[in-house]
């Protein structure tokens, strides 16, 4: 069974750094976009960022932009780096994989467990 596994969550202070990492179990994802999805207490699961299969492409949430670079290690493994961090960066974040959108409303095929990422103001 194809899994993401993710790992780097925790406590920071506003202003610190955080990097996630997510390993994918398979390399049928390695032909995949990845990216990651978070979602705060009380609100709807909202994209974040996603990399293309080949690592060249990338695609950043606006309010994200500047403060956080997703990169992929290797073609089953992708990180995302979040630096500048808020306290409304709060949230469960997920790995995804088989990204996809229409307009605004974005999905995946494929999810993680979801790490806890929390920011003291």
């Amino acid at each position: 069974q194809a899994q993401l596994l993710e790992s780097g969550g925790g406590l920071v202070q506003a202003g610190g750094s955080l990097r996630l990492s997510c390993a994918a179990s398979s390399r049928t994802f390695s032909v995949l976009d990845m990216g990651w999805f978070r979602q705060a207490p009380g609100k709807e699961r909202e994209f974040v960022a996603k990399i293309s299969w080949d690592g060249d492409t990338t695609f950043y949430v606006d309010s994200v932009k500047g403060r956080f670079t997703i990169s992929r290690d290797t073609r089953t493994t992708v990180a995302l780096q979040m630096n500048s961090l808020k306290p409304e960066d709060t949230a469960v974040y997920y790995c995804a994989a088989r990204i996809s959108n229409s307009g605004s409303s974005w999905s995946a095929s494929y999810w993680g467990q979801g790490t806890q990422v929390i920011v003291s103001s």
